[in-house]
């Protein structure tokens, strides 16, 4: 019986090419981005997921409160650790990270590590990273020791043992002893690093930073006791601070909030993560999409076969005739659909395997190295493939089977009103849905265009960046590269905008004459800085070479600063007087606002001193022209001077747009999961402008004799559809403009939806509705209506 049901389901797939071919194609791309989604968001919710004690491991946040704000952030004083342990019981480990940027040298072999971490030798014990060689008790245990990852180890060593051997490290060449070699550490990991060197290194090099409770430099982390209550606990922190650090903290007017935040769900929910970031709300969106587009392709899948009704009513009616039970039936037709559904199945493993590379590239990660590297996912995508055959293929095998052969055998057969408006009402939702992603799709667009093209109030094009890394000869440096005939100018400076820049505690003279506390964002900048970035000054003047109390005595700030201390003018904070990081002096200048973060942020209050000995980035004006020779020029200059490193550049208008690397990739992956799912919409459409083809054989071929044109005809069938567009559009454009609105409320700085962004999206459904059932209508419009009178 199975047999001759399988012979049959492939006798009627063959029969109808067209149709299987569309109606696998389309289950085919719908599977492949499900899939491809899935395994984007599975991803993205593992994070931090391996460790395996991670339900455990929490990270310390320090909120610090100043009478101007409050400032989020995961970074805590150095003590905290070691102290809350001891304070503690309900701690059984902790340990501490801190970012760095190591020159690490083997002979002739050298790299600047830019992913490189100061860490605990607890680290192994709290975090489960697979130590390869070297004991992880003591590995990162005494000073001037280091831990490698496996790529870095054989960059130095090749294929020799590292353990035992000694590097140099950056600053003065400090010679450090390889203690062990660490697996590299996987890519859903928040905490990635090449080098780690012993913590015990960073407080020798820093006396007394183990004892700076106003100094924050630690990201800390706590391994938790099993069933440890992490609220009950971060509930005795405000104690915890009053007992080692209230007296300073009330002298220094700042607040501290401290709790806890679970290691597995920073990388999505927090916004004070020191590393890379994730997003919940895209996952919730990639999700919805995944949803919309099975919807949209089980949508296809009815309509398609449904279609096909009027041409298959005779051979049911036959069959029943002969004996054939409605079980039967059903039996044999959602057979085909499993049938129809497992050809999509391996179409789609060798469209995913085609993909994925590409796919990887898009999302900027390795997300999956094959689908046949987890058997799971194969096994998961195969029980997919047949659930949805089997309930996608359920309504059309009652539909079809429910036939009552003497009707159709009569000739008398027609769909009821109920299945046509079930047909069209399938049709409306694909396209709502459709229309609601080109909507999402367009402002998107607009929003990351936005962002990339903006006025930030300062130039960053043909802007080459050198981190000096603090080298004594960084300004014999920028003399010897501004000489170079293809280069404008040349400055030093402690940040650039886009980059990590110090806050500092400060105290500024108010409109009141008050001293008013804040902690403030500071560049140490050079004489050059604000004319080569072109930073306009609205008050006061720039620093001077003519004012020699400029290097000791002068501060600038920008507007918002202005603003935060009471003054309604900039040029009423100049003359006032300012306290910041054991430094006193007077305001000589206010700037004008300039975006030195992303435009996620809003623009933060900005000091300015003149610091060129605390200076460490070089930023090269370039002249157009020669690019390779004005850098290799730069090269030679560099390698005579600082023969030690590596020369390392980069532009300033690539670096600063990697802040919306996670914004991009994600506009990337939208529309191309959008224009999937318009494109199995409109092969939904084609079903239903096939099925009413056929149903309306009779009418046509009888207005074609009674004179109607190709264009009447054409119309005829068209215009049908273009109501159930324009009804879709309708349902779509006020929902979508909701969740638009909200997504863009993540950016300080953001676009207006404008209404023509809705009459464009109903505009490109329109055409795209048209272009779908032009040919099926015309193909009906050309027919000869003698044939399809005589086959009535």
């Amino acid at each position: 019986m199975f047999k001759n049901y399988l012979k049959i389901a492939w006798r009627n797939l063959w029969r109808n090419k067209v149709f299987s071919l569309i109606n696998v194609l389309g289950l085919t791309i719908g599977l492949t981005a499900c899939f491809f989604i899935f395994l984007y968001v599975h991803f993205e919710c593992s994070y931090d997921k391996f460790h395996a004690k991670g339900d455990r491991i929490y990270q310390v946040f320090c909120d610090i409160k100043t009478p101007s704000e409050t400032i989020r952030g995961g970074i805590t004083p150095w003590p905290f650790g070691p102290n809350m342990q001891h304070d503690f019981p309900e701690i059984e480990a902790f340990t501490r990270f801190s970012t760095a940027n190591l020159l690490v040298k083997k002979g002739s072999v050298s790299f600047q590590e830019d992913h490189s971490l100061f860490a605990d030798s607890s680290i192994f014990r709290v975090f489960d990273f697979k130590l390869l060689k070297g004991n992880p008790a003591t590995a990162l245990k005494d000073v001037n020791s280091i831990v490698m990852s496996k790529s870095s180890a054989k960059k130095y060593f090749g294929e020799t043992d590292p353990v035992g051997q000694t590097v140099l490290l950056t600053g003065d060449l400090m010679p450090a002893t390889v203690t062990g070699v660490v697996d590299d550490m996987p890519e859903n990991s928040q905490i990635k690093a090449d080098v780690l060197v012993s913590m015990s290194t960073l407080v020798t090099l820093n006396k007394g930073i183990d004892k700076a409770w106003g100094n924050f430099g630690a990201i800390t982390f706590l391994l938790l006791k099993p069933h440890t209550n992490p609220d009950a606990l971060a509930a005795k922190f405000p104690d915890f601070i009053e007992r080692h650090n209230g007296n300073e903290r009330r002298m220094a007017k700042m607040f501290y909030t401290v709790g806890l935040e679970p290691l597995q769900k920073i990388y999505l929910y927090s916004s004070r993560s020191a590393y890379e970031k994730g997003s919940i709300t895209n996952v919730y969106i990639f999700s919805v999409i995944a949803i919309f587009i099975l919807f949209i392709a089980c949508i296809n899948f009815i309509n398609l076969t449904t279609a096909r009704s009027v041409e298959r009513a005779k051979e049911i009616g036959i069959r029943k005739v002969v004996g054939a039970t409605k079980q039967e039936l059903v039996r044999q037709f959602i057979g085909e659909c499993v049938l129809l559904c497992l050809m999509a199945f391996v179409l789609t493993i060798v469209l995913f395997s085609a993909l994925l590379p590409t796919f990887n590239l898009l999302a900027g990660k390795t997300i999956s190295t094959g689908l046949l590297a987890n058997g799971r996912h194969v096994l998961m995508l195969l029980i997919s493939s047949i659930t949805i055959g089997l309930l996608a293929g359920i309504y059309p095998a009652l539909v079809l089977s429910s036939f009552k052969p003497v009707t159709v055998l009569k000739g008398r057969f027609a769909t009821g009103a109920k299945g046509t408006f079930l047909r069209k009402g399938l049709v409306v939702t694909q396209f709502a849905i459709s229309i609601a992603l080109i909507i999402s799709t367009i402002i998107v667009y607009l929003q990351m265009n936005y962002m990339r093209n903006k006025d930030l109030g300062f130039s960053k094009s043909q802007m080459l960046v050198i981190d000096t890394h603090g080298d004594p000869a960084r300004e014999a440096l920028k003399q010897a590269i501004a000489g170079l005939p293809k280069v404008n100018s040349v400055s030093l400076s402690g940040g650039i905008p886009g980059g990590n820049n110090s806050g500092a505690y400060s105290e500024i003279q108010n409109k009141q004459g008050d001293m008013q506390v804040a902690n403030l964002d500071l560049y140490s900048v050079d004489y050059d800085f604000l004319k080569q970035y072109q930073i306009k000054m609205v008050a006061g003047r720039a620093f001077s070479r003519e004012f020699g109390a400029d290097t000791t005595h002068a501060m600038i700030i920008n507007e918002t600063a202005a603003k935060l201390f009471g003054y309604a003018t900039p040029a009423e904070a100049i003359g006032r007087g300012y306290r910041q990081w054991g430094r006193e002096g007077v305001i000589i200048g206010v700037i004008k606002d300039f975006h030195f973060r992303s435009l996620q942020q809003n623009i933060k209050p900005l000091t300015m001193r003149l610091e060129p000995q605390d200076c460490d980035m070089l930023t090269v004006n370039l002249a157009p022209g020669d690019l390779s020779g004005t850098i290799k020029a730069m090269d030679s200059k560099w390698r005579t001077l600082m023969p030690n490193r590596p020369f390392n550049y980069f532009f300033l208008d690539e670096f600063f747009d990697k802040q919306y690397r996670t914004e991009q990739r994600f506009g990337k992956l939208f529309l191309n999961f959008a224009v999937l799912a318009i494109i199995i919409s409109c092969l939904g459409l084609l079903g239903l402008a096939s099925y009413s083809a056929v149903q309306r054989t009779r009418e046509i071929g009888i207005r074609k004799v009674m004179g109607a044109s190709v264009a009447d005809i054409v119309n005829l069938l068209s215009k049908d559809f273009l109501k159930l567009v324009l009804i879709s559009f309708v349902i779509a454009t006020p929902a979508t403009w909701y969740f638009m609105h909200k997504w863009l409320e993540v950016f300080a700085y953001r676009i207006s939806i404008g209404w023509w962004v809705f009459v464009l999206s109903g505009i490109i459904a329109m055409v795209v509705a048209i272009a779908t059932i032009s040919y099926q209508a015309l193909k009906a419009a050309l027919a000869d209506p003698v044939k399809s009178m005589r086959a009535e």
